[in-house]
């Protein structure tokens, strides 16, 4: 019989209502595309560009949207192999299966394997309502109750949730109870990261995307089973957590290769280390001088004050592109620029904006098209 790829609709309100939907994906039985409940139009989006209700593959399990809210999104098939993999090796990773706490939308990938670790534990996590945003009070009751199971307790943030929970006394006591947090999506605020340390908060970053059915490198190293090779400058990453290529994009360029995904991402490696500098697609050409803007971003974060950043290029008659930013905090324009004294003077911002929140696009990551029409 011809498989059909189905729509899962999931609610903010009680994602967990998905599991019994995703199990039967993870044995093979279904191929599901999860779309968000409350946006319709992305709902609506998602339906046409992945063509829901058409044959796919009978070795698809599932076909998850590249996160982002302009442009048609990519499809990324993934099949039982690929999602089960990915949970082992995250268990294996952490030091073995423990109870999960779900504080992501779980049409995301990173909230979708909170729920296959869970079945794969088999454990029932605890989710959160997300239907009226993410809440410190509701993450911190949750996480009181995974701790009276006396079971390892793991969750997933991003790295903007992981900031709103550290500001409160009660968020910092929950975050404390984890066995680990992951932490991913975007790149986690150096001053954020040195605060959780020091508060004994057990915050592992992560790096992955849809095509790698989530997370696969853990703190710059690879998971068990994960491959990992820079091939002039862009990120390779291959095993068996990687998709069966893109619905919509049949002979894509990323999945040239068997087993192995080129992500659009600029790295390196040093000692079986991954350092991601920035993707490859958002190099600033400043009259010829080129800027990774994620290099520049960490520099920013690094000043007192500053919670979020985001550099961009905005037209410039004589420059090409002028190097400007967007940020959030309490330091002021002129201490920002004071705590990037070291830099090259060309790299400093021709504009800098003071915003009360940065606009995303995705589980916490920064919408740059947005911020770029801040500029234009």
């Amino acid at each position: 019989m011809t498989r059909i790829l189905e729509p899962l609709t999931v609610d903010p309100h009680d994602p967990a209502a998905i599991l019994a939907d995703l199990e039967e994906a993870i044995v093979g039985k279904r191929a599901l595309l999860p779309v968000p409940a409350q946006d319709l139009s992305r709902a609506a989006q998602l339906r046409s560009s992945q063509r829901v209700g058409q044959p796919i593959e009978d070795h698809i399990a599932m076909v998850i949207a590249t996160s982002g809210s302009t442009g048609t999104p990519k499809g990324a098939q993934l099949t039982p192999a690929n999602l089960v993999s990915s949970a082992d090796a995250t268990h294996q990773r952490l030091g073995g299966q423990g109870q999960w706490l779900l504080a992501m939308p779980a049409h995301h990938v990173a909230g979708i394997q909170v729920l296959i670790r869970s079945l794969i534990a088999g454990v029932d996590p605890v989710c959160l309502d997300l239907s009226a945003g993410f809440d410190t009070d509701s993450f911190a009751a949750a996480a009181k109750e995974l701790a009276a199971t006396g079971e390892r307790c793991y969750t997933s943030l991003a790295p903007m949730q992981l900031a709103k929970v550290m500001d409160s006394l009660r968020g910092i006591e929950a975050l404390q109870i984890f066995d680990a947090v992951l932490v991913g999506g975007a790149a986690i605020n150096p001053q954020l990261a040195r605060s959780a340390q020091r508060l004994r908060i057990k915050i592992v970053t992560t790096y992955g995307s849809s095509e790698t059915a989530g997370g696969c490198v853990y703190d710059g190293r690879p998971l068990p089973g994960t491959k990992l090779r820079v091939a002039r400058g862009r990120i390779h990453l291959g095993g068996p957590m990687i998709a069966a290529g893109y619905r919509n994009h049949p002979n894509h360029s990323a999945f040239v290769e068997p087993g192995w995904f080129a992500t659009s991402d600029a790295g390196r490696v040093e000692k079986d280390l991954l350092t991601v500098t920035g993707r490859l697609d958002s190099v600033i050409d400043s009259g010829g001088l080129k800027l990774q803007p994620e290099v520049l971003e960490q520099a920013i974060l690094g000043v007192t004050g500053v919670t979020g950043v985001c550099v961009v290029g905005a037209p410039h008659p004589r420059l090409g592109q002028a190097i400007v930013a967007a940020y959030t905090g309490t330091a002021l324009p002129g201490e920002v620029i004071e705590g990037l004294d070291e830099l090259p003077r060309w790299q400093l911002p021709k504009e800098l904006r003071h915003l009360e929140a940065l606009p995303v696009a995705g589980p916490g990551k920064i919408d740059r098209k947005a911020v770029e029409k801040l500029f234009s």
